[in-house]
């Protein structure tokens, strides 16, 4: 079985946790320190939290990007129906993110995907396709 880890940068750790928390992800106690937490959507799909000087450790003598001036990954995951992606950007804004929407030129009933900030301003892509 594969599992995908995604590291975010965070400047307040305790922040982001709720933040995620509120989106639906559940904290993994045991994968989680006073530097880094686990969030986990689902078996197959994570999100590590961690604050600058520990994600620092694993990117060497690179910069921490800031994503809200700079990209430098858009995830993108599925959800069940387009109203599921509404629901969870809708809940990123009210729990301190935000959220936009870019038309591709594609039917809403054919597939739908918005863009959900976090409060540090990485971006994750809840999606859906009628597949």
């Amino acid at each position: 079985m594969t599992m995908v880890f995604v590291n975010f940068p965070v400047t307040d750790l305790p922040r982001s946790i709720q933040f995620y928390e509120a989106l639906g992800f559940k904290k993994n106690e045991e994968f989680s320190t006073e530097e880094a937490s686990a969030v986990v959507w689902d078996d197959h799909f994570w999100v590590m939290l961690l604050t600058p000087d520990f994600y620092q450790k694993f990117i060497k003598d690179r910069e921490i990007a800031n994503p809200k001036t700079t990209s430098g990954v858009l995830v993108s995951f599925s959800l069940d129906s387009a109203e599921a992606v509404k629901q969870f950007a809708e809940k990123a804004k009210e729990n301190g993110g935000d959220y936009y929407h870019i038309d591709m030129g594609i039917p809403e009933d054919q597939m739908f995907g918005l863009e959900v900030e976090d409060p540090d301003g990485n971006i994750l892509e809840p999606n859906w396709m009628n597949i």
